[in-house]
């Protein structure tokens, strides 16, 4: 990949508002897909309320535990200032706990897109709270409704988002039925829409204004943590590589992916005892971590002893 394209890449990944606009994109595409293979309104009494707002709240829920659980600072923030089973490490100070809820605030935000934008969506285009507002809606003031049971008229208005099931006089009742909850609904989604572009508006202002850092030491505070996290992935991938190949090698006698193997080694039968089971990771303050099942035995000089080496 170009160093051009490297950059633009990078501008992409740190641009908040591409990455936004991404995720809504995305989600408006799916509930398009969603609503058109999957959603059918049963027409039933007591069934089109529970069916509709389920289709409307639960994708919305769902979309919002996604968020947070898709974002890697969420689990590094909960292990180091949430964790209580976690053995201490060291005292954390007013100012990384107050930076940790600035950054709480913004995987918020980040996480809230998608779900609000599902609520959004569906509100605009009405059909799942047609589907559930059907038996609740006000017919009184229609002639034709005079002589209907209230049975029947539960019935006659569960099956309104149905068409087929609509008796013939009702038609006209119907389509202005089904106008009003359209016109209720979408207005709902646009004071949705407000009240979400009001609360980002006023977040950012609070979150700018009670930052304990300067506006310039703020961006460069959020550069350092993506950068820190982008470099440290890197080198732990590579370190990490590293390692565990120089103990493969010692196992095995040899390096995966190498051409001219002309000597392995046969594990003996307490080398495969040893790296059975995992081991702990770092308990001690003056313990050397173990990162494999790899155990450092197989760092020792004299294990290499045990088994004799295959010519190749």
């Amino acid at each position: 990949m170009s160093p051009t394209l490297n950059n633009i890449v990078s501008f992409l990944q740190r641009s908040g508002t591409f990455i936004n606009s991404l995720i809504a994109a995305s989600t408006i595409g799916g509930q398009q897909l969603f609503s058109s293979f999957t959603f059918k309104c049963p027409c039933q009494v007591g069934k089109n309320f529970y069916y509709g707002s389920a289709f409307l709240l639960i994708p919305a829920l769902l979309l919002l535990v996604a968020g947070y659980a898709l974002r890697s600072q969420m689990w590094t923030m909960s292990r180091e200032y949430c964790c209580s089973c976690a053995p201490p490490r060291r005292r954390i100070s007013l100012l990384e706990r107050k930076l940790a809820c600035l950054r709480f605030f913004s995987i918020t935000g980040r996480a809230l897109v998608a779900p609000l934008t599902w609520l959004a969506a569906t509100l605009l285009t009405g059909t799942y709270y047609e589907c559930a507002a059907s038996e609740f809606a006000s017919v009184d003031h229609y002639a034709v409704f005079d002589n209907v049971s209230a049975s029947r008229r539960e019935q006659i208005l569960a099956g309104f988002p149905c068409c087929k099931s609509t008796p013939s006089d009702m038609i006209q009742v119907r389509d202005e039925v089904a106008l009003l909850h359209r016109y209720q609904s979408q207005m709902l989604g646009w004071i949705l829409i407000t009240l979400a572009t009001v609360a980002i508006l006023v977040s950012r202002c609070l979150a700018t204004c009670c930052s304990p850092l300067p506006s310039r030491q703020h961006w460069y505070w959020t550069n350092h943590l993506h950068n820190e996290r982008e470099l440290f992935e890197q080198a732990a991938e590579q370190h990490s590589r590293l390692l565990i190949t120089k103990r493969i090698q010692k196992l095995f006698g040899f390096i995966p992916g190498k051409e001219d193997v002309k000597r392995i080694r046969i594990p003996s039968c307490q080398d495969w005892k040893e790296i059975s089971a995992p081991s702990l990771l770092c308990m001690g303050d003056d313990l050397q971590g173990h990162y494999s099942f790899l155990r450092d035995k197989l760092d020792e000089e004299s294990e290499e002893s045990k088994s004799e080496g295959i010519e190749l």
